[in-house]
């Protein structure tokens, strides 16, 4: 009888684990089914599913599908546990472990993205409502007119508040290869921003100033009649149809423009940028003076050759004096400007022996009784007096 008693508890106990196991993945899978289901439901009634979801993936169900995969994953561990196989668990038990100490992080990190996505939104929008304020001053500022300023400055708000919190929440999530260089920049970044807004204000006066002082100049030009002196001054030659007054006016406004770029580069402390615009400057202005050195020789040679025709009938040498006023203050001019002064003396002492050769020719070749009127006139001048 004992025998017998031994023999029914020795098959109970070899068949009651693997029953009791095979009972507990039965039970567990259908309560891991039962939770994919609820769970997906939940996600598509509260509307999370509709903005997180993609044409490729679905939110709801990835969601599912990982809470039931995890179920199942207990399930299989009660089921080896309860079959004596707890040598196998080890290793499925430590990853589960560190997977399950990350659930807090994740959630937390989570909780940080979507507290500061929903903050920046909301200030972001708090700004559009005073759209219409901000809109008036695109074109004080003279904007494109498809500039939308408002949306800008909404992107902008959103950037500033949304990145710090996600940063943070990278932080929790305890990713350094991530969180540490992003925490620089952004240091980096928020460090950078009192320079950039002072560059920023000094721009915008050097704008407005620059715009005020150029109108300012040619409504004074304009009242000084300019144009007219101009045309009396016989510089039309030069200058053409070009509304000299405006001219200068946005002369003078570029070069206030350059200086407050400059001086907002040195702000961003752009130092190799700060000295090639300084460089910059220096060879405009260097070049525009050369240019008005040009120009007034320009006139100086017109006007020295009409009154001389206009005294004395002789083009031949009105052309000359107009050839070599001209070449004296073409080589003043590039000289202003910058150019080689081995090449300007080159030039110079080319163009006068041109013209003493142009001379010396006249006289001694064909051109001679062309050159003997020419010469008998002075002559004659000379003799009257």
């Amino acid at each position: 009888m004992n025998q017998v008693i031994e023999t029914y508890n020795n098959l109970t106990g070899s068949f009651g684990a693997p029953i009791a196991a095979l009972a507990i993945i039965i039970i567990g899978w259908f309560v891991a089914g039962i939770l994919k289901k609820v769970v997906k439901n939940l996600i598509k009634k509260s509307g999370v599913d509709d903005s997180l979801s993609s044409k490729k993936v679905n939110f709801a169900d990835v969601i599912a599908k990982l809470l039931y995969y995890l179920v199942m994953i207990f399930v299989f561990m009660l089921a080896l546990n309860k079959l004596g196989m707890t040598s196998v668990l080890e290793p499925v038990k430590g990853l589960l472990d560190g997977f399950l100490g990350y659930i807090p992080n994740i959630i937390g990190a989570g909780l940080v993205a979507y507290i500061g996505y929903m903050l920046a939104t909301i200030v972001s929008e708090l700004v559009g409502l005073s759209g219409d304020t901000i809109q008036k001053f695109a074109p004080k500022l003279r904007l494109p007119e498809n500039i939308d300023l408002v949306d800008i400055l909404k992107k902008v708000v959103f950037i500033f508040i949304f990145i710090p919190l996600l940063i943070s929440a990278l932080n929790i999530l305890n990713i350094s290869s991530v969180s540490e260089p992003a925490s620089e920049m952004l240091q980096s970044f928020f460090s950078a921003i009192p320079k950039v807004l002072v560059a920023t204000i000094i721009m915008i006066i050097f704008v407005v100033g620059g715009r005020f002082l150029s109108e300012l100049l040619k409504d004074l030009l304009d009242s000084l009649n300019l144009n007219q002196v101009m045309q009396k001054s016989g510089l039309t030659a030069v200058t053409g149809k070009t509304n000299i007054e405006r001219l200068i006016a946005n002369i003078v406004y570029a070069f206030i423009i350059l200086f407050g770029l400059v001086t907002a580069i040195e702000k961003l402390e752009f130092t190799k940028l700060s000295e090639m615009m300084n460089t910059v400057i220096e060879l405009g202005g260097n070049i525009l003076f050369g240019l008005v050195i040009l120009a007034i020789g320009n006139w100086v040679a017109n006007v020295a050759s009409k009154n001389f025709l206009k005294s004395d009938d002789n083009p031949f040498v009105a052309n000359i004096i107009k050839v070599a006023i001209l070449a004296i203050f073409l080589a003043i001019g590039l000289r202003r400007m910058g150019i080689a002064d081995d090449i300007i003396n080159l030039a110079f002492g080319i163009t006068l022996g041109a013209v003493a050769l142009t001379v010396v020719l006249a006289f001694g070749l064909g051109g001679r009784e062309a050159a003997g009127k020419q010469m008998t006139k002075i002559l004659d001048k000379f003799n009257k007096k």
